[in-house]
């Protein structure tokens, strides 16, 4: 197949690990040929070009500024990545005949890039919902609900389910929402495609490297290392982590390691150097080969949502805890199925963000009990291999093409 991925991620070299470069690997490793349009912002300086490789063609498509930046930026630059995107394939790929377009949310603003492939090459399109918008903004107080912009949002998102031959959600609580919200969409074109990784062997750190790792940057060696990786913004609840930081005070066997960036980072900056808490560390982003050392050192990963969303949030960082066979401690709102699941799989503990009492009981049942961290992350790696794998998902995809 010759297969259209429109993406937000920067795609710069398709070797490189993540969700979508993994996927893209398996389907050239199936004998696919990939066209893969990503953009590359304004503040790098570079105009749209093309970054060519056997079987996998890169179109750099110059945009403004949509990550990392001021909201006003952010809107307008989500808003052109239709136009911009639109014109940069038809300048480079115009002769190109596809078979698939396949593409993520966010953003929901391709749909004129998508409809244009699909009436030029006559081919299916896929769509891997990954974020429901704008009903996430709505829920964070970000966007009102029945505005204008609102109403535009709303009216582009149920176009793109439309014009999808199939909606790949990332969970089961995900598939009965878009049904449940969406009663013009055919529930038979909605199903589980979950995030994925192309899983790679990861051998177990020896003690001594594991003290060295973590007493390079000031973490305890003789405590259970909880680490929370990634995003720092609106949707992850910071506040209640801040709580969960300050109740840990109180804990002598548990120091919790925040790596990551975003709107909110320099708010949690600020309380780090306020409170100088002992059982805490805050890191800026780290390099990918860093924090991958550092989350190999840790022994139970982290993941925050804030309690307000009513749409089921599944965040991709699961995976990379999942595959260094650590368990997974858990404060969402009640919307996600991802609590549920890690609790009924046994790989993780969840409780309601805001639930101080029940977070912290979980935190003190784990830093407690090696023994049950270690079986905890057995069942979390296998459940990764049994379930979340882009081989996997690659099957899910291609059997919606029959």
């Amino acid at each position: 197949m010759k297969i259209l991925f429109l993406s937000l991620s920067r795609f710069d070299d398709v070797n490189e690990r993540g969700i979508y470069s993994d996927l893209m690997r398996e389907f050239i490793k199936r004998g696919d040929e990939v066209y893969i349009a990503s953009p590359v912002e304004r503040r790098f300086g570079q105009s749209t070009h093309l970054i060519e490789s056997l079987n996998c063609h890169i179109l750099k498509v110059k945009t403004l500024n949509i990550q990392k930046t001021n909201i006003i930026e952010k809107g307008i630059g989500t808003l052109l990545l239709e136009s911009q995107f639109n014109r940069a394939i038809r300048k480079y790929w115009e002769n190109v005949d596809f078979d698939l377009v396949l593409y993520a949310t966010p953003p929901i603003t391709f749909n004129k890039v998508i409809e244009g492939v699909k009436k030029r090459c006559g081919c299916r399109s896929y769509l891997m919902l990954k974020d429901i918008f704008p009903q996430n903004a709505v829920d964070l107080g970000m966007m009102k609900e029945g505005s204008l912009l609102h109403k535009m949002f709303r009216k582009k998102e149920e176009r793109l389910y439309q014009i999808s031959d199939k909606i790949g959600c990332m969970s089961p609580a995900n598939c009965d929402y878009v049904i449940n919200h969406n009663p013009e969409v055919d529930p038979i074109k909605v199903e589980v495609c979950p995030n994925a990784v192309d899983p790679i062997k990861i051998d177990e750190l020896s003690l001594n490297d594991k003290k060295e790792i973590l007493s390079n940057i000031g973490i305890p060696v003789d405590k259970t290392v909880f680490i929370y990786g990634g995003n720092l913004g609106k949707p992850q609840g910071v506040d209640f982590l801040l709580k969960v930081v300050e109740a840990n005070e109180n804990n002598s066997n548990s120091h919790i390691v925040i790596v990551g960036s975003g709107t909110e980072y320099s708010r949690m900056d600020s309380w780090f150097k306020s409170h100088i808490p002992k059982n805490a560390t805050l890191l800026a982003g780290l390099p990918k080969d860093k924090y991958d050392r550092l989350n190999r050192a840790a022994n139970v990963g982290l993941i925050f949502l804030d309690p307000r969303f009513t749409i089921p949030n599944y965040p991709s960082r699961l995976l990379s805890y999942l595959e260094n066979g650590m368990p997974v401690l858990l404060a969402t709102d009640t919307a996600t199925d991802m609590g549920r699941i890690a609790e009924k799989e046994g790989f993780g503990k969840w409780s309601k963000s805001g639930d101080l009492e029940s977070f912290m009981h979980n935190m003190d049942l784990l830093s407690s009990n090696p023994v049950l961290i270690e079986e905890m992350g057995k069942r979390g790696l296998q459940f990764l291999l049994d379930n979340y794998t882009v081989d996997k998902v690659t099957d899910i995809i291609c059997k919606s093409l029959n």
